[in-house]
């Protein structure tokens, strides 16, 4: 029987093409879990874990997936989590809810854009790690390099464990430091592992690597410091424990290398999750609690105790430390919702307690309480029933209705574990269907989208009346749409989103207009007068009327309708169909007809003097929408990113350095926007972050604006 602390929950994270998904290909065969391994872009459907068509034809890892093995009597439950930033959310709940990750980092390429993103996610939940420089067998691996960079990139401190026999062509095994030996992975599948003494060629450096790696463990265990001192030989159980100590307290990162795809140093990665990585009783874990369960348990903390589940929101409320015991009042957080044709899959990670299948718990956010009628333990796209889950596991749960980062709990405890970070979206796209008869299915499909995925966005643009969907990159959003077409038979057309031009008036303008209109029966006569003066098209209204006139010249019945007439123009004006805005208009004198004279005669007047009299003189100029853009990009980009920006047309208005790091804040037109994930990825090497909020309005420039007013026409 497996206890909490033979329990592992690690996931697998890198940058694209790091070989994540061929290792966790080859860590479910020689654990048993498969029987014949697969290659992600072979011609045999592809990896276990990446199930899905698209993943497979496009070989790539796009969704999360779960599986559970077993090693040196440990239960591993495994993410494997996709390496482009396109769906970095799948990395942000899988972190959330994990104890451990293996960082895998290419021999050749070393620590690259996203892997920067990854660390910083492993941070931002107290992760801790152990990294494996992976293509050994590549020419150009060099795993010294790519220490360094974890050193001098992601400012850790790196322990190698191992160093390669030969490398490149020549890789042929492996020599642990710790218990000095070599080790060689036989068979053609790599599954025979043998443990020989060192090579005589090697044996200098690797005890030139092992003293190094002495003295770096040696500031970590005074016991150790010690017996170096005394030039007496530590034990090999000592050292593990030494680097389980240092790595539990993310003071350490423990470095390994091999090549997955060569089968070469897997099952040695295997070995450092369950020996180094923590179980779920050694990691703290907080939640909000508003009516505490137990008052021995509860205790306020600070916000540094609470890094690894809390953000920070709500510190003010009570703290409660979970207990990963099965004893305890249940405590599960819903990390990731699946939509199938069968109802709604989602993955819980169970903190503390036990689930059981057929009973009811709370959901924390909506305060009802939900019935599990199914449970599952989760193999890639397989599910097998089951009747209970303890504290520590990953499950499903089938046919309940709940949203990413829901917590159940027992009825007896009431307390809310913190969500995952959400990114915010960086790319919107205008989509309509090519049938009108499928609007329905586009309404369902999005619908179902926006629930499994956070970071996809769905949205009417009030100015242009535009459905948009918003997404972490072109990928991400091409994705979905290939899901449109094959899963609800819908297809779609998308674009740009139009930018809600505006146009307004930059001269007054005095006015005199007469309309009249004869018929054979009563006609149609109004008159009026008065002045147009611009104001700001920024003020809370755009747009203001103001009744000056005496005598009696216009009855008061009909001044409404004099307003409501100037109202009806003001949604084109003479640069196209833009809102007219900054429009004051003083009605100061007119004239009516006993007979002929009604509302919709004075309507009609102040329409036709706006659009024939009033704004042909005012010298009308365009207007565009202007964003405050906040960057946030590695230091070393800086003049890159401000360049860039003001290529795109955008003021600077703030840069600021923090460490590594510097913020820029801009304002820049949103028609240089849509692009501008893409562009700043390339700009910084796929390492720069942005925010953007509007901001005001403003006018074009003539060059511009004759661009803009082209294009529309044609």
């Amino acid at each position: 029987m497996t206890t909490i602390h033979q329990i592992r929950n690690i996931g697998i994270s890198a940058h694209i093409d790091s070989g994540k998904t061929t290792l966790t290909e080859r860590m479910l065969y020689y654990c048993g879990r498969i029987h014949r391994m697969r290659d992600v872009k072979g011609g045999d459907g592809g990896a276990t874990m990446d199930f899905d068509s698209i993943e497979a034809r496009r070989g790539i890892t796009i969704s999360s997936a779960v599986t559970q093995v077993r090693w040196n009597e440990h239960t591993i439950n495994v993410i494997d989590t996709p390496g482009h930033i396109d769906f970095t959310i799948e990395v942000e709940r899988s972190l959330r809810v994990l104890d451990g990750a293996v960082l895998v980092l290419c021999a050749v390429g070393g620590v690259q854009s996203q892997s920067v993103t990854v660390d910083r996610q492993m941070r931002r939940y107290g992760v801790p790690r152990i990294a494996f420089i992976n293509k050994m067998d590549r020419t150009g691996a060099d795993p010294q390099r790519v220490v360094r960079q974890l050193r001098e990139k992601l400012h850790c401190r790196p322990a190698l464990l191992q160093i390669p026999i030969g490398r490149e062509s020549r890789f042929e095994g492996v020599i642990d430091l710790l218990s000095m030996e070599a080790v060689y992975f036989r068979d053609p599948d790599g599954g025979r592992v043998e443990r020989t003494a060192i090579p005589g060629e090697m044996q200098a450096e690797a005890e030139t690597a092992r003293r190094d790696l002495l003295d770096l463990l040696s500031g970590f265990d005074d016991d150790l410091t010690a017996r170096l001192l005394d030039e007496s030989v530590p034990d090999v159980q000592s050292l593990h424990a030494v680097v389980r100590k240092a790595t539990l307290s993310r003071q350490l990162t423990p470095v390994l290398v091999g090549s997955a795809y060569r089968n070469t140093g897997v099952q040695e990665v295997l070995t450092a999750v369950t020996r180094y990585r923590p179980g779920p009783a050694d990691r703290r874990i907080f939640a909000r609690d508003t009516r505490s369960w137990s008052a021995t348990q509860a205790a306020r903390v600070s916000s540094a105790d609470v890094s690894a589940t809390a953000s920070g929101e709500g510190l003010s409320a009570e703290l409660v430390e979970l207990s990963a015991v099965t004893s305890a009042p249940l405590v599960a957080m819903a990390f990731k919702t699946v939509m199938h044709s069968f109802g709604q899959l989602t993955f819980l990670r169970i903190y503390q307690g036990q689930l059981n299948r057929g009973s009811a718990y709370v959901n924390a956010r909506t305060g009802s309480a939900v019935r599990f009628s199914r449970l599952v333990r989760i193999h890639a796209d397989q599910r097998e029933e089951i009747q209970s889950a303890d504290a520590g596991e990953i499950v499903g749960v089938l046919g309940i209705d709940c949203a990413s980062g829901d917590t159940f709990t027992d009825e007896s405890v009431q307390c809310s574990l913190e969500s995952m970070f959400v990114p915010e979206p960086v790319v919107r796209l205008s989509i309509e269907v090519v049938r009108n008869e499928d609007h329905g299915k586009l309404a369902r499909a999005l619908e179902a989208f926006r629930r499994e995925d956070p970071t996809f966005r769905v949205s009417t643009d009030p100015e242009t009346g535009q459905t948009l969907i918003a997404g972490m990159g072109q990928l991400h959003l091409d994705v979905y749409l290939e899901k449109l077409q094959r899963d609800y038979a819908c297809e779609c057309r998308t674009g740009r989103p139009r930018v809600a031009w505006r146009q307004c008036p930059t001269r007054h303008v005095p006015f005199r207009h007469v309309f009249k209109k004869m018929t054979g029966g009563p006609g149609q006569f109004a008159q009026i007068q008065g002045t147009m003066t611009p104001i700001s098209p920024e003020s809370a209204d755009s747009f203001e009327f103001a009744d000056e006139t005496h005598g009696g010249c216009i009855p008061r019945e009909y001044i409404p309708a004099v307003k409501q007439g100037f109202l009806d123009e003001l949604s084109r004006g003479p640069l196209g169909d833009f809102d007219v805005v900054g429009i004051r208009i003083v009605l100061t004198d007119g004239a009516h007809h006993e007979n002929d004279s009604s509302d919709l005669s004075f309507r009609l007047c102040a329409a036709e003097a706006l659009r024939t009299v009033i704004l042909p003189e005012a010298d009308v100029r365009l207007l565009e929408p202007i964003m405050t853009v906040e960057v946030e990009a590695p230091a070393e980009f800086q003049g890159s990113v401000i360049g860039h920006l003001l290529r795109s047309r955008g003021l600077i208005t703030a840069s600021e350095n923090h460490n590594d790091l510097c913020t820029i804040t801009a304002d820049v037109p949103l028609a240089e926007l849509f692009d501008y994930a893409c562009e700043l990825r390339g700009v910084t090497q796929g390492q720069g972050t942005f925010t953007t909020a509007f901001a005001r309005y403003a006018m074009v420039p003539e060059d511009v604006a004759g661009r803009v007013l082209k294009q529309t026409r044609s």
